[in-house]
């Protein structure tokens, strides 16, 4: 297929896959093992079900118990099928017959519906317990598409697919979203069928041959190629490449980061500068009140060598006073409530550190989110393993806080970067409640559940009762957990990106802290 160099062939760590956008128009995404980790979470709610199944059957009828393998059956058998022809699927495996029953069976019945119907209920719990893990390149690679004018749509066999991205934040990411239900009521057929990967295209205004295929299944890589689309990339985060390139996957990657787009992509900026643009900002403050979020470090004060350096300067923290004078102020940041609270030291403001588990503001404002307290131990047993296995490693720092441990290596040499890395993820599975993050030169690992600093904004709105149509939100932010909140804002408020971002979902950008502190003059000057 044309636009991609090397055709069928494995990416590694030595070479850059390039993807031209130049001959298509549209790009297809699978959801899980793609843009969320929540092939985990599908996992543990087939494994539940099934095992459950087996051993009540295994009582009955003296049978030997063989457990649901929650690797190998799962892929075999249920990844990326419609959750109904998963139970089928792997009943047929065991040689089990059941009747179908009908949709709405209960999930006591003996039937395929009635076990599929329960294991959504497993998934649903697991899903509000543990939360929806994203992979960030994924939605890099996102942001990039659609900054070249790429249509994007999610396909997924998932009847959750919706609750997912909605838990995720990443809705507004789509043009649009076909999904398990949309198979169910048009009477499509699942994948390794192409159907609805050819519907996607359609809808998208688009031919197949026009678009690109975004997966991490077998049998979703066999519908992409089935259905003829213009290049299938292969996501293999399980080591088996091979696999993957067999069922028809123009090229495979093991994560989307080593991926470059390029072709019809834009060179300039995709956003706005706010200050040459600040009129049309400021006529929609002609009926609507402002209420400013911002980050710290790199959008109020310059990213420093060290955490500790990072000191507010006197004319930032008088803009600061005069604009919260005017309108409701917060200041979201990585950092512990506490350490940012005392480094801007300003009573007026409302502080959300640790990305929002923990905030205390005027009038007696003080909340701590009760899901992150039950993660401090974790944090605790990570931040043991992390000094001293980094102590080696010249330049890297440990930054351990109340919800969250940063593994800072801004000054670590390039060819030592890996090693930090490697030891972050050897402490992640040791401590699995926490999941790791990313940023400018620094690692986060932080609790396992939904949470981020667009929720943390979100929820801040409501409890301080901005939530109605007379109160316009500004968010201003530097680094990728600040693009949760442009997201979460994305159709009702002013997103700021600070820097020279590749991609953003900011709508405008500022190129320093100095212009982002002529902004917040100039925005108190109209109030």
């Amino acid at each position: 297929m044309s636009g991609v160099s090397d055709r069928h062939r494995h990416a590694d760590r030595a070479s850059s896959p390039q993807l031209s956008l130049k001959d298509f128009d549209a790009a297809i995404f699978d959801l899980d093992g793609v843009i969320t980790r929540t092939a985990r979470v599908h996992a543990a709610a087939w494994k539940r079900l099934f095992d459950d199944f087996l051993r009540a059957r295994a009582h009955r009828t003296g049978e030997p118990f063989r457990p649901f393998d929650a690797t190998d059956d799962y892929l075999r058998y249920v990844d990326g099928k419609p959750r109904f022809g998963g139970v089928a699927s792997f009943l047929q495996s065991r040689g089990i017959e059941l009747p179908w029953g009908e949709p709405n069976d209960g999930e006591d019945k003996a039937t395929i519906y009635g076990l599929g119907n329960r294991k959504n209920r497993y998934f649903n719990e697991h899903l509000k317990r543990d939360g929806v893990e994203v992979f960030d390149p994924s939605v890099r690679l996102l942001l990039a598409l659609r900054a070249a004018g790429i249509r994007t749509a999610l396909v997924s066999s998932s009847r959750n697919a919706a609750a997912v991205l909605e838990a995720a934040g990443l809705t507004n990411l789509f043009d649009m979203r076909i999904d398990g239900n949309d198979l169910a009521q048009l009477g499509l057929k699942g994948k390794p069928a192409p159907d609805l990967f050819v519907l996607a295209a359609k809808r998208l205004g688009s031919e197949p041959s026009r678009s690109i295929v975004f997966e991490d299944a077998i049998s979703g890589v066999a519908a992409g190629r089935a259905g003829g689309f213009g290049h299938v990339v292969g996501i293999d985060r399980r080591g088996a490449p091979e696999a993957l390139l067999k069922a028809g996957a123009d090229i495979v990657v093991s994560d989307l980061a080593e991926l470059h787009v390029g072709g019809t992509m834009s060179k300039e900026a995709p956003v706005k500068n706010a200050l040459e643009r600040f009129d049309e900002i400021g006529a929609q403050l002609t009926s609507r009140r402002p209420s400013v979020f911002l980050d710290y470090d790199g959008t109020l004060t310059p990213i420093v060598a060290r955490p500790d350096l990072a000191v507010l300067s006197d004319q930032m923290r008088s803009t600061l006073r005069d604009l919260a004078a005017r309108c409701s102020v917060a200041i979201v940041s990585g950092r512990d409530m506490a350490d940012v609270r005392k480094l801007v030291g300003l009573d007026n403001l409302v502080y959300a550190g640790s990305h929002g588990f923990d905030i205390a503001g005027p009038g007696g404002l003080r909340i701590q989110h009760e899901q992150g307290a039950a993660f401090t131990a974790a944090v605790e047993r990570a931040t043991e393993r992390l000094k001293p296995a980094l102590a080696g490693i010249e330049g890297a720092l440990v930054e351990p806080k109340r919800f969250a441990v940063a593994v800072h290596y801004r000054q670590v040499a390039d060819d030592e970067v890996a090693a930090v890395e490697a030891v972050v993820d050897r402490v992640l599975q040791a401590v699995p409640e926490l999941k790791k993050s990313g940023g400018k030169k620094v690692f986060e690992l932080r609790p396992r559940f939904d949470w981020d600093k667009g929720k943390a904004v979100l929820w801040l709105l409501e409890a301080l009762g901005q939530t109605g149509g007379d109160v316009l939100p500004f968010y201003i932010g530097d680094d990728l957990t600040d693009e949760d909140a442009f997201r979460a804002l994305q159709d009702r408020g002013i997103t700021i990106y600070v820097g020279r971002p590749e991609q953003t979902a900011a709508r405008y950008v500022l190129a320093d802290t100095e212009q982002a502190g002529a902004f917040l003059t100039k925005l108190t000057s109209v109030l």
